[in-house]
């Protein structure tokens, strides 16, 4: 299963934010990154829950449910990431309105180019990568992880 089923790519609207190559350019990253992201990204949260430190903003309709994420951590089976995914793709993303988010994400970050935040690092398994796909696979944005 994959992001590219969630959504007909006819349905497409011009956003005008920051682009690149005609696509709004937004990044992931990580809470323990967020000291070196540039002041032209704007962090926005996409987790169930927050560092006490944090007082950004914060986007809870991208995170996964308790139950997704307390499934997830609390197994031992050898394909927990790939029900992780299919219940996070069944019972969040392909809830949401891909539009209406990007347009959400937008008015977040207030002008800046959007940086979605969760807990783990690049290289570990997280559904911020999910969401990037997600968006990336709608043609409204070019989501990439910050690499400083």
């Amino acid at each position: 299963m994959d992001a590219s089923s969630f959504f007909d790519p006819e349905d497409i609207h011009e956003i005008t934010k920051p682009k690149y190559d005609g696509i709004l350019l937004m990044y992931t990253s990580y809470f323990g990154a967020m000291k070196k992201l540039p002041d032209t990204l704007e962090p926005i949260a996409i987790c169930g829950g927050i560092p006490g430190w944090y007082d950004g903003k914060w986007m809870k309709k991208l995170a996964p449910s308790w139950s997704i994420w307390k499934e997830w951590h609390d197994s031992t089976a050898p394909d927990k990431n790939e029900h992780y995914i299919k219940r996070f793709i069944l019972e969040i993303l392909e809830k949401l309105d891909v539009q209406k988010v990007v347009s959400e994400i937008l008015d977040l970050a207030g002008g800046k180019t959007p940086c979605l935040l969760c807990y783990e690092k690049p290289e570990d398994f997280c559904h911020r990568h999910l969401v990037a796909d997600w968006l990336n696979a709608s043609k409204l944005a070019k989501v990439s992880e910050f690499n400083s």
